[in-house]
C-alpha cells in the first residue's frame, strides 16, 4: 500500500474517534472567514471544550459510512469543517451561530446530535439554548425564592412581636 493510502486511513480513524467521543458535531460552509475572525472562534472553541477541524470532504464522508451515518453526501460539497462539541450538546453550534452573527458570513450546513442527523434550522435552535452553567443558576435561583420568601415571613413575624 502506498504511503498516502496509508495516511488517509489514520485520518480517517481519527475522524471516527473524534465522531465518537463528540455530543454533538457540526457541519459548517467556512467561505468567506477571515484570518482575524478565523483565529478569534477557534479560541473561543478551545475554551469551550470543542475541537474545530477542517478535513477533506471524501474522507469525512468515510467516516461517517463507517459509523453508520448515511446520506450525508449533499452536505459535504464545498468547504466543510466540523465542529466537535466535547462538553456539551450546546457549545459548537452557539459559538458557530455567534460567529456568522458577527462576521455574516459562513453558513450552517447540518449537524448530528444523539446519533442522528439535524438540519441547519435545529442547530440555530440548539443554539439558542442557554449553557449547562446558566441553566442550573436558575434552577437554583427559582429553588431559593420559595425559601426566601419564607425567611422574609418569619422574619415580618418575629418583628411584630
Amino acid at each position: 500500500m502506498s504511503a498516502n493510502l496509508e495516511a488517509k486511513k489514520v485520518i480517517v480513524e481519527e475522524i471516527k474517534e473524534k465522531i465518537k467521543s463528540a455530543i454533538t458535531l457540526t457541519f459548517v460552509d467556512y467561505r468567506g472567514l477571515t484570518v482575524e475572525e478565523d483565529t478569534k472562534m477557534r479560541a473561543e472553541f478551545r475554551a469551550n471544550g470543542v475541537d474545530y477541524k477542517v478535513y477533506k470532504n471524501r474522507l469525512l464522508l468515510i467516516a461517517l459510512n463507517e459509523l453508520g451515518y448515511t446520506g450525508f453526501e449533499d452536505i459535504l460539497e464545498g468547504t466543510t469543517a466540523i465542529a466537535f462539541s466535547n462538553k456539551d450538546e450546546v457549545s459548537g453550534p452557539r459559538i458557530l451561530v455567534e460567529t456568522i452573527e458577527k462576521a455574516k458570513k459562513m453558513q450552517i450546513k447540518a449537524g448530528i446530535m444523539n446519533g442522528e442527523r439535524i438540519d441547519a434550522k435545529m442547530v440555530e435552535t440548539l443554539a439558542k439554548i442557554p449553557s449547562k452553567e446558566v441553566l442550573v443558576s436558575k434552577l437554583l435561583y427559582l429553588l431559593q425564592s420559595p425559601i426566601r420568601s419564607v425567611a422574609i415571613a418569619l422574619n415580618a413575624i418575629a418583628e411584630k412581636q
